[in-house]
């Protein structure tokens, strides 16, 4: 029996079906932080990208998406690095990904992590890159920045949905936070 891919099932729900069931079902979704390692296998920097947010506005970003119906998240992972990042990103993903930690996003504002569509459940994971990434559709830019640059006051401000706070604890989980 073969296997079945996301790719070959078509679309899985209509925009008017995938709000309502946005309004009525938490959705599950990968963020991603991605990063380049020294050569001692430390964060040496952080990539965020910069793009334009939904209400128009310029913002920074992680890497994130819907996990879509019958995709693993390990693939969920490699497709949404490659829509973000290219394909010659590099990603590192591991055989089976554990997240540093789950996000949820609800609709309601100033309840931490915030997208305004939907309630949804993130698994968020720290992805080293070994290859050449650049921004791809509706990003604008990938910034490489240092630890201490990713948790700049000024920076978060710019960090959309509670990114920022991803950022933090991702650095926090690799003992990189300064």
């Amino acid at each position: 029996m073969s296997e079945i891919r996301a790719d070959d099932l078509g679309p899985w729900l209509s925009p008017d079906d995938l709000d309502f069931v946005r309004r009525k079902v938490p959705m599950v979704y990968v963020d991603v932080v991605p990063v380049r390692l020294d050569d001692d296998g430390l964060v040496a920097s952080v990539g965020v990208l910069l793009r334009v947010s939904r209400d128009g506005g310029i913002s920074r970003a992680l890497v994130s998406g819907r996990v879509l119906y019958h995709e693993s998240v390990r693939d969920a992972l490699a497709r949404h690095l490659e829509k973000d990042l290219g394909p010659m990103a590099l990603p590192r993903l591991p055989l089976s990904p554990q997240p540093f930690t789950v996000a949820e996003y609800f609709p309601t504002p100033g309840t931490g992590f915030h997208d305004p569509r939907q309630h949804a459940v993130s698994l968020a994971y720290l992805v080293p890159l070994d290859g050449d990434a650049a921004p791809q559709q509706d990003a604008l830019e990938l910034a490489w920045l240092s630890p201490a640059e990713a948790v700049d006051p000024r920076i978060q401000a710019e960090m959309v949905s509670g990114h920022a706070a991803l950022v933090t604890t991702a650095l926090a989980h690799t003992g990189r936070l300064p």
